[in-house]
């Protein structure tokens, strides 16, 4: 029976033509699926659905999803990341699923605490710095923003600069990241190419453009990291996620939101802070 299923051109070029008209008439798309977005049930014999495909290194895992949550793309993630996700599917239904041949995998998010931090390595000059991330909600005028805030643990510099200057804020502006002067007002338009992936309930990767095409991990969470429902919420209703940043020493790890409100403040007010309104990839 022919599904009622959405199928990107990135999506066909990685399983192929012929795997691409299977799944549209119906041998390989199951007709009832958990959302890989809002984790609720879906029909696709009934519905417009999405399949979203992510790749690691060597595995790939096709989910399904709402069309109105999430569109048909492919999503890169690390290959740690995409085994732990199979196999948390596989715990839950309690049997490895399966779709278009592949493994099947979800997006979603089952948040739990209000403001956590979780950290990443990423190339840094001199010795490589670590990125925190810190998750919480930021009131811009009326209206509560899902945010990250990402802070290193030392200098980040340009790659060749061994001098230990640290240029994250411009290497960020140089991506079209925005200095926050207020931030009672939020960061204007998205960030083309850049995203949120949200997966098997918990926050993974934030994404940027490739060079090659597509998109990579900017930071990756070493452990999936969990957010608040209110959080999920918020990022769900504006499919988006702020992003700021400041330099090494600003914020620090702050337990509660205001905490983390009045730290902004006051990197704002030093003209240290940037930020930019990311895509969100799942809810």
């Amino acid at each position: 029976m022919p599904r009622m299923l959405a199928v990107s051109d990135e999506v066909r070029a990685e399983i192929g033509d012929d795997e691409a008209d299977r799944l549209l008439a119906g041998a390989h798309a199951p007709d009832t699926y958990d959302c890989t977005s809002c984790r609720t049930p879906g029909d696709s014999s009934q519905e417009a659905t999405s399949t979203v495909l992510f790749v690691g290194d060597e595995t790939a895992v096709l989910a399904f999803a709402h069309a109105r949550c999430i569109p048909s793309q492919v999503v890169p993630v690390s290959e740690e990341q995409l085994l732990g996700a199979v196999r948390s599917i596989s715990q839950a239904q309690g049997s490895a699923p399966a779709a278009a041949g592949l493994p099947g995998a979800g997006v979603g998010a089952d948040p739990e605490a209000a403001s956590q931090a979780e950290q990443s390595a990423p190339p840094a000059a001199g010795q490589p710095a670590v990125l925190g991330i810190t998750c919480g909600l930021v009131l811009c005028g009326d209206t509560g923003h899902a945010a990250l805030v990402v802070e290193p643990t030392g200098p980040v510099g340009r790659p060749g600069n061994i001098t230990g200057e640290d240029e994250f804020l411009s290497l960020l502006t140089d991506h079209h990241f925005q200095e926050v002067m207020n931030v009672d007002k939020a960061p204007e338009s998205p960030l083309p190419g850049w995203s949120v992936l949200m997966a098997m309930g918990k926050l993974h990767a934030i994404l940027q453009p490739s060079a090659t095409g597509g998109s990579s991990a900017w930071w990756q969470a070493h452990q999936p990291l969990q957010v608040t429902d209110a959080w999920r919420l918020a990022a769900g209703r504006q499919a988006s996620v702020t992003m700021y940043a400041v330099p090494a020493g600003t914020i620090g790890r702050q337990p509660r939101e205001d905490l983390l409100r009045l730290a902004l403040d006051r990197a704002a007010a030093k003209g240290l802070l940037v930020g930019a309104i990311l895509p969100l990839a799942g809810t």
